[in-house]
């Protein structure tokens, strides 16, 4: 899971940024040792079959969230380069053009950038209009979030999206189901773990990478290695923020009578 790709990222980009001469690294990290990237939604395709639609050897994805200017500037030719796909999941309030509603961390991408990715084989995938963490909206705003982002894609891209990011990885059943039925077959979160199966389609796990992964972490990510001991951190933090959120979603509804 990346982010910003930059040499100078923005403050509140910076710690989940990668150099450019990082991410090239990474890409030919990847390539050296006989990994093949694959689209979410290729991912999901060959679950949902049972296998009857095989992934090649030694599958990865390679998945950007937000929609950086960066993705396009940066990482495009190395992904090219390499032959890799990827995954670029946006928030459509956030990109440059007709649909910008502010908010944006960073320069972010505008919709010609994007159509360049998806014409080089980039999926373009949901990750909400105005980037909240759904699972505190409320029905409406949750509905409103998946929706409005999955149209503006379809319209701007003209293929409507497959695949869905929650935004900071926070979802709920609540959440999922409301993905799942805007016509989302498949939905990422972060997890700092492995993607399985057994995970389901709608809370695949990803690793984040961020500006501090050096290579020799990074091939341990990548190889499933140690990757309990890198994230115990993040884990125990967000255990305890995810009860905080249940909590205050909770206070939520009793208070507003939200449904």
């Amino acid at each position: 899971m990346y982010h910003a790709v930059a040499h100078q990222p923005a403050r509140a980009t910076h710690g989940l940024s990668v150099s450019p001469g990082a991410f090239a690294e990474q890409m030919a990290l990847l390539d050296e040792r006989g990994f093949t990237p694959v689209t979410t939604a290729r991912l999901g395709e060959c679950w949902r079959s049972g296998g009857r639609t095989p992934l090649p050897r030694r599958p990865v994805l390679i998945t950007f969230d937000d929609g950086y200017e960066g993705v396009h500037r940066h990482a495009l030719p190395v992904l090219a380069q390499h032959g890799f796909a990827s995954t670029l999941f946006v928030s459509t309030g956030w990109l440059r053009g007709a649909h910008e509603e502010g908010g944006a961390l960073d320069t972010m991408l505008d919709w010609d950038q994007v159509r360049e990715l998806a014409e080089a084989g980039t999926e373009i995938g949901g990750h909400t209009h105005s980037h909240p963490q759904m699972d505190q909206l409320d029905d409406d705003r949750l509905r409103y979030e998946t929706v409005r982002c999955r149209d503006i894609i379809a319209d701007e891209v003209g293929e409507r999206p497959l695949s869905f990011a929650y935004p900071f990885g926070y979802s709920s059943r609540r959440v999922r189901e409301t993905v799942r039925e805007a016509g989302f077959a498949q939905s990422l979160a972060v997890g700092n773990a492995l993607a399985r199966p057994a995970q389901g389609p709608y809370a695949i796990n990803r690793v984040t990478v961020r500006r501090g992964t050096g290579a020799e972490e990074f091939a341990r990510l990548v190889e499933g290695r140690a990757i309990g001991r890198a994230f115990a951190r993040d884990r125990a933090l967000t255990k305890g923020y995810a009860m905080v959120r249940r909590t205050r979603r909770a206070l939520t509804v009793v208070r507003g009578g939200v449904r």
